[in-house]
């Protein structure tokens, strides 16, 4: 009788000592490439690979990274997608955000030896960026900019809002809910459909300790509708906060009903909150801007050590501001007639139809906007195989279709795209669909 010849399986430690495995430690760390090196053994040991592939597999199995996030191609359509992360960073803000991995002098003056003031050089970008405000703050995100301003403002006291603005954003997360969680007390002014200025007037008192106008970004009202102008509220004897949600720091002609910051201090709101991974095009962040006074008062606030950004953060949002322009602005501005290129190629080498498709804005912002481009039409079967892919392909399920829009792919994607959907194909049991 021949000996088994799984009693010939090396051990862990011999497998561990393949150069690339070694040279992969550093990189992903003991723990995931042990892992890789128990489960070849594993399949080894069962008969299904054979000895001298252990290693080989093992380094196959081994996780590009040392996260379990994937980097997705986003064919949706939708530039600003929640779920896929928002805004891509720019080629500059990641080049920023490395140089910060290691010791920087985030809150340490170089010159002089002694501590700095944190994250100075983001906030001047920032300042640089919208000349009307007093000055600026950042901290993690947009809600955290609002609940700040709040808490900041009237603490304990009455928080004056529209019934109309009552937002209640992804994931069940509502705007009300937030800002009561500070100790304010809402009140409700107006109707869902119709606020007045007098409704604010009324409303204030004694316990007034701010109006929260919030931008209605992720739905419209349409019909018998009213709503009152900043310009209108800054003369009411009590401060504005308004929250203008997406984050464009000045107008933007594609998007003309959306606020901006510029336009909203310049309409005489003492606060203005928004976020800084949306239109903007950057890390997630809040953004603040206004009063000085006021947002002195925020910087010294407890809570704001809480929601303060870390330094890649403050990289990253600093080149934002000052390098070219961001991925977000180009999806949002992409040619019509270029997309119609790109995906009459693609199409032609997946012998694919190309229809009409209507990109959006997406992150809560602009809606009802739409961004006129085309997508490769395919087979809805596709959708699956194609997310879970060696390259990941998210794309819009809609008729019964795949559709592929390139709107926020980046031209040199093109290919690996072609290369995903073709790969996806062989992977069906049915064979080949179109």
């Amino acid at each position: 009788m021949s000996a088994d010849p799984r009693r010939a399986l090396p051990r862990t430690d011999v497998v561990l000592d393949d150069p690339r495995l070694r040279a992969s430690t550093g990189r992903l760390g003991s723990d995931s490439v042990k892992a890789a090196v128990v489960a070849a053994l594993a399949e080894a040991r069962s008969g299904v690979l054979p000895i001298a592939e252990i290693a080989d597999r093992a380094y196959d199995l081994l996780p590009h990274l040392a996260t379990e996030l994937q980097s997705v191609i986003n064919a949706t359509g939708v530039v600003l997608h929640t779920n896929l992360g928002r805004a891509p960073l720019s080629a500059a803000a990641i080049e920023a955000l490395t140089a910060a991995t290691g010791y920087v002098d985030v809150e340490f003056d170089l010159a002089g030896g002694v501590r700095a003031g944190r994250g100075r050089s983001a906030l001047a970008a920032l300042r640089t960026a919208v000349p009307a405000a007093e000055q600026v703050m950042v901290v993690n995100n947009g809600a955290s900019a609002l609940l700040l301003a709040v808490t900041t403002l009237a603490p304990g006291r009455e928080v004056i809002v529209s019934r109309g603005e009552m937002v209640e954003i992804g994931d069940n997360f509502r705007l009300p809910d937030l800002m009561t969680s500070t100790g304010a007390v809402i009140r409700e002014v107006g109707t869902t459909n119709r606020t007045s200025l007098a409704d604010y007037a009324h409303a204030i008192g004694p316990e007034t300790g701010c109006i929260v106008k919030i931008h209605p970004s992720n739905f419209l009202v349409t019909g018998f509708t009213s709503s009152v102008p900043l310009t209108d509220l800054a003369t009411l004897p009590v401060p504005v906060i308004a929250d203008i949600g997406s984050g464009l720091l000045a107008p933007e002609p594609l998007l003309p009903d959306e606020p901006d910051v510029a336009s909203s201090l310049a309409a005489g709101a003492e606060v203005v909150t928004c976020s800084g991974d949306k239109l903007l095009g950057g890390p997630q962040t809040g953004l603040i801007f206004g009063d000085a006074a006021l947002l002195e008062r925020m910087r010294r606030h407890p809570l704001a050590r809480a929601l303060r950004c870390d330094k890649l953060t403050l990289a990253a949002l600093e080149a934002t501001l000052r390098g070219p322009r961001t991925p977000t602005f180009l999806a949002l501005h992409a040619d019509s007639r270029q997309l119609r290129v790109r995906c009459d190629l693609l199409a032609d080498a997946l012998t694919a139809r190309v229809v009409p498709s209507a990109g959006t804005v997406g992150g809560g912002g602009a809606p009802g906007v739409e961004l006129p481009g085309w997508a490769v039409a395919l087979d809805s079967r596709l959708a699956a195989p194609l997310r879970v892919g060696a390259t990941p392909v998210v794309g819009r399920v809609t008729g019964g279709q795949l559709l592929l829009d390139l709107r926020c792919v980046p031209p040199a994607d093109d290919i690996r795209v072609r290369d995903a959907v073709l790969a996806a194909r062989g992977s069906l049991p049915n064979g080949r669909v179109s």
